[in-house]
Parts: C-alpha cells; sequence; structure tokens
C-alpha cells in the first residue's frame, strides 16, 4: 500500500514493514488529549521552530499511524525499527503535520 499525500497520507516503515500514516480527525483528538505540553497549535510552533521533543514526534507518529489503521500504542512503537531511524521519524512526524494542516497544491 502506497501513501497517497493528497489524501495527506505519510509512509512509514516498522521493522521493515510499510505503514501508512494519517493525521485525522479523530487521531488529532486523541493527540491534543494526550498532551502533556499545551495545544496542538503549541507542538505545531514546536515543529516550525525546530524546538519539538521526542515524546512530540512519538506522540505525533502513534497518531498517524492509528490515523491510518494501526492498532498498535505507544509502548509498541518504542520497541520497533523505524526505518530511518530518529530523523527520519521526526521528518515523517513534521511532514504529518503540514499534510494535515495544508491544501493541496498550496504553498506551504
Amino acid at each position: 500500500m502506497m501513501a497517497n499525500p493528497w489524501a495527506g497520507e505519510v509512509e512509514v516503515m516498522l521493522d521493515g514493514e510499510r505503514h501508512v500514516a494519517k493525521l485525522t480527525l479523530g487521531a488529532l483528538a486523541e493527540l491534543e488529549a494526550g498532551l502533556a505540553d499545551g495545544s496542538m497549535i503549541e507542538m505545531v510552533r514546536r515543529f516550525e521552530t525546530g524546538a519539538f521533543s521526542t515524546r512530540d514526534v512519538l506522540g505525533l507518529l502513534v497518531a498517524g499511524l492509528r490515523g491510518g489503521g494501526w492498532t498498535g500504542t505507544a509502548a509498541d512503537l518504542r520497541t520497533v525499527e523505524i526505518g530511518g531511524g530518529p530523523i527520519e521519524a521526526a521528518r515523517i512526524a513534521a511532514e504529518l503535520l503540514a499534510r494535515a494542516f495544508t491544501v493541496p497544491g498550496q504553498a506551504t
């Protein structure tokens, strides 16, 4: 299954297996409910300024993967190898945010 960027999807490799992540409204609500550090707007600002935490990255990946149909948890994600490592995980998290809050075809 390939990710469709026009639908806000991002590809994530977990233990060599391809998954699709997407920040659906439900996934965003679940993420915001679990945020220890403020609101979604504050998280977006942290990503825009490069001041995000590993907790932000993990939360976004779990929410995105769950929005894409994955049934795992944050604890599950801590035990798998994310393709590309921590740098790729941060890039994917930022891409999820960008795709969730940008109209396709609109310059960011």
